[in-house]
């Protein structure tokens, strides 16, 4: 379940294998008594393990899915889980805010089935199920539980998603000032602050991804106000920013509602549903490149969109609201237009080549760095493909896909990017595998890899579909 690039004979490349991968590691690094939070194999041996902040906090859970369903069918069942732990967290916190169970349930569903969520998902990103941290430590500052709450804050930057976390915190604090719950979401807010700050500190300072990112990078991902209502991914998964046509209608209703009786309530929802709304337009808004570079860490980011998850809990906490007196069969219709509203249309989801259990990467040296040709620099995609089959056949390689990837690592994939058309050939490891499928355009570029391998007496070992594992001497 993914966005369903091609995969040209092998894995489809997507961010759905580098989630697959970050989750994975925990359990197999238990399996093996090494420390469950680290990535010994990517990137070397250019670095040190680095920690992999991916993994937390479904590692675990991801492990025994794994382990009974291969790391295919736990990525499926993962994500569909998520879709009903998501609605589920929505579920008990508005009914914690004392709607009733119908209007609870809609409000429910209409998080577990927002658009931007699905997107996010389909893309392969993480946001998408941390995103239910969000109601999770709303309910713990209902509650007054505040271990729960700053646990379930402090996750969300743990995870490694830092740009949810720079409005997830903010937002936690108004609405607990708005429930009379401020120390709460001040000590949630404490702790997910100095979360963000070791996240900051271990895996992005001194990354390919530090020093913040060009205007140009968030212009290219702004989302104009047609993507808002558009149920069509007009320019790509990342600019999909579909609301619902219904949803928000409701959710106005809500909103006046909350504002004749609850005002504090009211503008602390609603502030979580607009301001994301207009800072996911970025460039296309006016001031945002001024206040993307002032406000800190948000020059980080490149993806407006990624504070949508709490514009999307707040739409559907003010449609629950709207609904709150309605009586149980209305609302039950209306649980069933907000579905279609929200899904109608939406195609999101497509089937992306899997290629689960290669026997070229079964018979790889296990000991042994892995160069995988040809090289991509860290921050591209294709990378992941890699990531993937690491699952296969766990050991060090060379290459690796991450967005903050070490320097060094780059550096050591810039070096041997050469190596890709079979330049400086005396370079070669003793042991290379050759990823035909990701050369479909750059033909002539493996015509003179195949000659220098050849030249250089490396023997074919193992072939399978657009793999082969070649080894000097055979």
């Amino acid at each position: 379940m993914a966005e369903g690039l091609a995969g040209h004979g092998e894995a489809a490349p997507g961010d759905h294998l580098q989630a697959i991968y970050g989750l994975w590691l925990p359990g197999h690094q238990l399996e093996r008594g090494a420390a469950p939070w680290l990535d010994p194999y990517s990137f070397q041996p250019a670095v040190e393990p680095r920690v992999n902040f991916s993994a937390w906090p479904f590692g675990l859970a991801f492990w025994p899915l794994e382990r009974l369903l291969g790391a295919v069918g736990a990525w499926n069942a993962f994500l569909l889980l998520t879709y009903a732990a998501s609605g589920l967290l929505a579920f008990v916190w508005l009914e914690a805010l004392g709607l009733s169970r119908p209007a609870a349930l809609v409000g429910g569903l209409a998080f577990a089935l927002a658009p931007y969520r699905a997107a996010q998902a389909a893309a392969g990103h993480l946001l998408a199920p941390v995103s239910m941290l969000l109601p999770l430590a709303l309910w713990a500052v209902e509650r007054r539980l505040v271990l729960v709450a700053a646990a379930a804050l402090a996750s969300i930057p743990l995870s490694g998603q830092i740009h949810l976390a720079l409005g997830a915190i903010p937002f936690v604090l108004v609405y607990a000032a708005s429930r009379r719950r401020l120390r709460a979401g001040a000590i949630a807010a404490a702790f997910a602050t100095a979360a963000g700050l070791l996240v900051y500190s271990v895996s992005i300072r001194g990354s390919i991804g530090s020093g913040g990112r060009s205007f140009g990078q968030v212009e290219r991902y702004s989302a104009e106000l047609a993507d808002l209502v558009s149920r069509d991914a007009r320019h790509g998964i990342e600019t999909f920013a579909f609301l619902g046509w219904l949803t928000p209608l409701l959710a106005l209703a809500g909103a006046s509602v909350l504002l004749r009786e609850q005002r504090r309530v009211g503008i602390a929802l609603g502030l979580g549903a607009l301001v994301p709304i207009l800072l996911a337009l970025g460039a296309n808004l006016p001031g945002y490149e001024r206040l993307w570079r002032i406000l800190p860490g948000l020059r980080e980011t490149r993806v407006p969109e990624r504070f949508l998850p709490i514009a999307c809990l707040c739409l559907a906490a003010l449609v629950a609201l709207a609904l709150a007196r309605v009586p149980r069969r209305a609302a039950l219709l209306a649980l069933a237009l907000v579905a279609v509203d929200l899904r109608a249309g939406v195609d999101l989801f497509h089937p992306a080549a899997a290629d689960a259990g290669s026997r070229v990467y079964a018979a790889r040296p296990r000991a042994l760095p892995l160069l995988e040709l040809p090289v991509f620099l860290p921050d591209r995609q294709e990378g992941s493909v890699y990531q993937y089959y690491a699952v296969q056949a766990p050991g060090p390689r060379s290459g690796g896909y991450s967005t903050v990837a070490p320097r060094a690592a780059d550096a050591a994939l810039r070096a041997l990017r050469p190596l890709t058309c079979g330049r400086r050939p005396e370079e070669l490891p003793e042991t290379v595998l050759v990823h035909r499928g990701l050369y479909r355009d750059r033909a002539q570029c493996l015509a003179g890899l195949l000659e220098a391998l050849q030249r250089r007496g490396y023997v074919a070992i193992s072939r399978e579909h657009k793999l082969t594992l070649y080894r000097l001497g055979g």
